[in-house]
């Protein structure tokens, strides 16, 4: 049975990236950090549907913390098919509001929480003879989003890591590849307002927020199709275009 270990899996994207993968029959490890009370929750649901995930709960901007982590899920499992950087935390404010501190804790979860589980896994997966490593980004790390420039630019660096770490990894068969989500009806566009949540809608071709799950879809695709490398998908309705 293959396994996948997903980053910030509890809840929002994460969360439905781990009922995709239940359902296809893979073995299931949620990372969370914060938010024990979520987690239990979103275990106990799954439980009820009949599946089995694991909790993993480690700060991925941490290194030793992300090291145990992975000791941990190998001395269960033996190894990680399927890796989903999912992890990730914006701050919407002007640039002169942005305090080194906000800028560098963007970048230590969704930059260096990206980084540290993908060396941890790399060796893995090399000597088990392949893998597939799943990177969230997002739409603003392709074109920008004003008063978000610490996630933006965070999101971008995801995808250069990506295209990077694919041409290093494929000759030893493991894949690299990143999902840039669009509008997403989740928590972290909870602060827009319904205006403005109104003319995001309008922007997108396709007349709707996006879903977890349609995220979720997109990642269970680039895991199970063994030629695609170093790519971009864009999950976002035709947004930006």
């Amino acid at each position: 049975m293959k396994t996948v270990l997903i980053t910030g899996g509890t809840k929002g994207i994460g969360k439905a990236v781990a009922q995709e993968f239940l359902q296809q029959g893979y073995e299931v490890i949620l990372n969370y950090f914060h938010d024990e009370e979520t987690a239990l929750a979103t275990q106990s649901e799954f439980n009820m549907q009949g599946f089995c995930p694991v909790l993993m709960r480690a700060d991925v901007s941490d290194e030793e913390q992300v090291k145990e982590m992975f000791k941990e899920v190998f001395r269960i499992y033996g190894k990680v098919d399927v890796l989903v950087n999912n992890a990730g935390i914006s701050k919407v404010q002007v640039i002169q509001d942005t305090t080194l501190y906000d800028w560098e804790e963007v970048f230590g979860v969704n930059v260096t929480g990206t980084f540290l589980c993908s060396r941890e896994v790399a060796e893995n997966m090399i000597f088990s003879g392949g893998g597939c490593i799943i990177n969230v980004s997002s739409i603003w790390g392709e074109v920008g989003a004003s008063c978000e420039v610490a996630y933006s630019a965070s999101k971008g660096a995801v995808i250069a890591f990506t295209k990077a770490l694919a041409k290093e990894l494929a000759p030893s068969f493991v894949r690299v590849n990143c999902v840039s989500p669009g509008v997403i009806d989740t928590d972290m566009n909870s602060h827009l307002s319904e205006p403005e949540m109104e003319d995001l809608i309008n922007q997108i071709p396709l007349g709707r927020m996006g879903t977890g799950e349609d995220v979720a879809k997109a990642c269970l695709f680039l895991a199970e199709n063994g030629y695609i490398t170093g790519e971009v998908l864009s999950v976002n309705g035709g947004f930006a275009k």
